[in-house]
């Protein structure tokens, strides 16, 4: 079981993502905004992170590298999960310091298998 920190200002995303989740095992919080998820992921040292890309404010790009940069929350692997669906995109997300990235809406199997191989179970 891993704690999973969810950044998503949709609650229809969030809900089911939460879902998702919950029942593949993981604990998870969640936070509506990118200045949120910065301050919960700081406050709650989560073991994974999943990063929407737009977001009110702050978008997941700009989180995404402050997370990475900040020596409180780096060795927390972050996951974009976005509709963004570019190379571009992805390209410009892992070199913010994301540690993989994918599309929305994820495959099931593919995510809970991806997020395993970053935490290491």
């Amino acid at each position: 079981m891993a704690r999973i920190l969810l950044i998503e200002d949709s609650p229809t995303e969030t809900a089911v993502m939460v879902q998702l989740l919950e029942r593949n095992g993981h604990q998870v919080s969640t936070a509506g905004s990118a200045e949120d998820g910065i301050s919960t992921c700081k406050r709650e040292k989560p073991d994974l992170v999943l990063m929407d890309v737009i977001l009110p404010g702050m978008n997941g790009f700009q989180a995404t590298r402050a997370l990475s940069r900040d020596s409180e929350t780096s060795h927390i692997p972050v996951v974009i999960v976005s509709t963004k669906g570019l190379e571009t995109d992805r390209v410009w997300g892992m070199r913010q310091g994301a540690k993989d990235y994918i599309t929305k809406p994820p495959r099931e199997s593919e995510l809970v298998a991806r997020i395993n191989a970053l935490i290491g179970h």
